[in-house]
């Protein structure tokens, strides 16, 4: 024989009770929503960058944002191609907040004459090089967030860089890095291909 519940014993559907409610009260469940895919990020676009003056020593403000980049986690790399006196080369390079990387030429000083007008056995045309050489490397490698290249358009212009050489390597550059060129003179090439330029003024 078998025993039925009463009515108060009987189990109940929760989500019968819910629909039974929401139909007494008049509202309505919410329709069931389909899948749809995820929403894709756009991928980081790096620019290229020129900052240009008719006057040396006037990009402070491109290392200090270089510097404030690397301290946010960006991996930057700063070469300085006519900037000597400390005797670096690229393996004498300075490493600040863990992700900047600082290049000059093993030269004794500043170099501001022009590459033809220097003695026969001047190392500095070399030294110049090897720095562009290790650029080169590193925007090949893509292993870099920011480059600055500092003074690269009057190196070209004293003849240290070969002007070919550089701009079928920024042709080249990776996609999700920036590159800022700097100096004070700087080759119409470089400025017509350039994202954004920066042109730095006096008495204004």
């Amino acid at each position: 024989m078998t025993a039925s519940l009463s009515p108060s014993h009987r189990s109940v559907d929760p989500c019968m009770t819910d629909h039974r409610s929401q139909e007494s009260d008049g509202s309505r469940s919410l329709a069931v929503v389909a899948d749809r895919r995820l929403l894709h990020l756009v991928a980081p676009e790096g620019q290229l960058q020129v900052y240009t003056a008719p006057y040396r020593g006037s990009f402070s403000v491109v290392l200090s944002q270089a510097l404030r980049a690397a301290g946010l986690g960006s991996r930057v790399l700063v070469a300085q191609f006519l900037k000597g006196g400390v005797d670096q080369g690229p393996d004498g390079r300075v490493r600040l907040c863990g992700r900047l990387e600082w290049l000059r030429p093993a030269v004794p000083g500043c170099l501001s004459e022009p590459a033809s007008t220097l003695a026969v056995d001047s190392s500095a045309p070399e030294a110049v090089e090897a720095i562009w050489h290790e650029c080169r490397d590193r925007i090949m490698a893509s292993d870099l967030d920011q480059m600055v290249l500092d003074e690269v358009g009057l190196a070209i212009a004293l003849g240290y860089l070969d002007e070919a050489d550089v701009l079928s390597t920024l042709e080249q550059r990776p996609g999700s890095m920036d590159v800022i060129l700097t100096g004070s003179v700087m080759p119409s090439i470089l400025m017509a291909m350039a994202d954004q330029v920066t042109e730095l003024r006096r008495g204004f």
